[in-house]
């Protein structure tokens, strides 16, 4: 799909990978529009040229609501891409002290089901689009993560919550292709952000040593590059995309 002139949401676009997506995005023609939770947050970051909505993707109203005021205002809509996602670092056990259940369900809400509220209202939003020279009403672009398979101590929650992303991405595309609409996942491995800041540097410097080359973390113009490629290549369909440096 070419991007010029498109509308493309972007969750998580306060920061890290979701920022440098919004921005790329904007760079190749599209009109941007990003969702985090914090509007002075977006506006801050996003600057002139990529407007802002604050939208809680763990909540479907809220969701719909961002949705429908970016079709409202752009009438149409042809990107989605799900950057939105917590860490929530916690043992199973620790000090006698379980995994607390509401950290549990509070990562699954953000990062899986935040994922699919915001998958089905932007593909319902898609189908009502002419489809392009290719077919295509729509591509839509989750992010999964290495921790997926590759999960760190206390990483229970959020890989398990990424493993879903994985999960769902080809039923959610079989489930789509009749209306022309495009679904993959990007997989992350270590890259900067604000969420492997919080990182301890020991675990940080044991992934950086388990990677190839160029060994060290990915930078988020990288991950925003491929985010790019994805939407612009019409064949990459249903696929789950790593991009984690080799990392074992």
């Amino acid at each position: 799909m070419n991007l010029q002139n498109k509308v493309a949401i972007v969750t998580g676009a306060a920061s890290g990978l979701g920022l440098a997506t919004c921005k790329a995005l904007a760079a190749a023609g599209a009109k941007v529009v990003g969702f985090d939770l914090e509007q002075s947050k977006l506006n801050d970051a996003l600057g002139a040229g990529i407007e802002g909505i604050a939208v809680d993707v763990s909540n479907e109203a809220s969701v719909k609501a961002g949705i429908d005021a970016v079709v409202a205002k752009h009438g149409r809509l042809h990107v989605a891409v799900n950057c939105a996602g917590i860490l929530g670092a916690c043992k199973t056990l620790s000090k006698g002290e379980l995994f607390p259940s509401d950290l549990w369900s509070r990562v699954l809400a953000v990062n899986l089901t935040g994922t699919f509220n915001v998958v089905r209202h932007a593909a319902l939003a898609m189908t009502a689009n002419e489809p392009e020279d290719t077919g295509e009403r729509g591509v839509i672009v989750n992010t999964a993560s290495g921790s997926a398979k590759q999960g760190q101590m206390g990483q229970a929650a959020y890989s398990a919550s990424k493993a879903g992303v994985i999960g769902m991405t080809l039923p959610v595309a079989r489930d789509l292709a009749e209306h022309g609409i495009r679904v993959l996942a990007i997989s992350p491995g270590l890259f900067e952000s604000g969420m492997s800041a919080g990182m301890p540097s020991k675990v940080s410097e044991g992934v950086i040593n388990k990677m190839l080359f160029p060994r060290r973390m990915g930078k988020a113009t990288e991950f925003a590059a491929l985010v790019q490629h994805a939407i612009e290549n019409a064949y990459i369909n249903a696929a789950t995309l790593e991009i984690d440096c080799g990392t074992r």
